[in-house]
């Protein structure tokens, strides 16, 4: 009985473990899947493709669409206490830029979300939007300047543009011309997996 009871201890900390390994997802509509139907998004698939990997994370998309950085900041603290994820992955800033937010403001609010997430054993991801071109290259400037900057002065890798292959191409957008499409999103998850899979080994 004594030899029963250590075995199913032993079991139930070794899945424990492996439940305690989450990617932590923070953004906007972008990761959100706004437009879509649920599973559609690219997190839904990142969750796939770890699987397919068999790379033991579970992904926590806690997204919400129209979230600012100070939005994302503001929710953090839980997020990671609730969660306690070893990745975290940010993508926000979009709807920062698409109401002229201060890039300034921006940018200590997304290093904010970042030191939270390392002081709490997390590594980060930070993920690059953009914006559309007709806010004026000194506010375009400022705003792109953020990310690498934030990668370099506090060390965590980024994702360029994770639009890139997507926002000029109309038959990967909804008609909005903001929102990537459910064809967009294996585009989406391809850019990203780029930079995170050889994070993750």
């Amino acid at each position: 009985m004594g030899k029963f009871f250590a075995a199913s201890l032993l079991f139930l900390m070794s899945m424990t473990v492996i439940a305690q390994n989450r990617i932590l997802i923070v953004g906007d509509s972008i990761s959100a899947g706004f437009g879509l139907d649920s599973g559609q998004e690219w997190a839904s698939l990142l969750q796939k493709k770890l699987q397919a990997e068999q790379l033991n994370y579970q992904v926590v998309n806690a997204s919400i669409s129209g979230d600012t950085t100070a939005g994302g900041l503001a929710r953090i603290e839980k997020l990671l206490s609730e969660n306690k994820p070893q990745w975290v992955l940010i993508e926000l800033g979009a709807n920062d830029g698409l109401r002229g937010l201060s890039p300034k403001e921006m940018k200590q609010n997304l290093a904010q979300s970042i030191l939270l997430s390392q002081k709490s054993g997390a590594k980060v991801l930070l993920l690059e939007v953009k914006i559309p071109p007709n806010y004026g290259k000194r506010y375009l400037d400022a705003f792109y300047a953020v990310y690498p900057q934030l990668a370099t002065e506090l060390q965590v890798p980024f994702v360029s543009s994770i639009m890139e292959d997507v926002a000029l191409n109309k038959e990967l957008m909804q008609k909005d011309l903001l929102h990537p499409n459910e064809q967009a999103q294996p585009f989406l998850l391809n850019k990203i997996w780029q930079t995170l899979k050889p994070l993750l080994y």
